[in-house]
């Protein structure tokens, strides 16, 4: 099975992830956008078990939808690495997919809250396009 382990900038704080994602894709709330300070948040899900190294400070914000968000970053170089939607963080994890540093990391498949992207992003042929988040 393949073990895949993402870290922040300063390696402070990792986290291992076991098989194939769940899937990939990008999101251009404004919400990610900020948080990531860049124009999309590219994330990966992966199913549970997983093991968190070192010591992740906790942020939680309420979605457009109603669902609450927990996202971890390391409190020493602010990376923010991963995220659990409350409720259900027992069986998925989002992995920001700059974490894993690895060029040959899996594409997207699927592209969120189109409706906030910014016109000179250009996304891949063939992913699965939402105005808003789809669930």
């Amino acid at each position: 099975m393949v073990r895949r382990t993402a870290s922040c900038s300063c390696g402070q704080l990792r986290i291992e992830v076991n098989g194939e994602p769940l899937n990939v894709g990008v999101c251009h709330c404004l919400a990610c956008q900020q948080r990531t300070g860049s124009v999309f948040a590219a994330l990966a899900a992966f199913p549970t078990p997983y093991r968190v190294i070192g010591k992740p400070s906790e942020y939680l914000r309420t979605g457009d939808q109603g669902a609450s968000y927990r996202f971890r970053f390391c409190p020493v170089c602010g990376t923010n690495l991963f995220h659990t939607e409350e409720g259900v963080g027992d069986r998925s994890v989002a992995v920001a997919v700059g974490g894993f540093a690895d060029p040959s990391f899996p594409p997207p498949q699927v592209s969120v809250y189109d409706c906030r992207r910014h016109d000179w992003v250009q996304l891949p042929d063939g992913l699965a396009v939402y105005e808003k988040d789809p669930e």
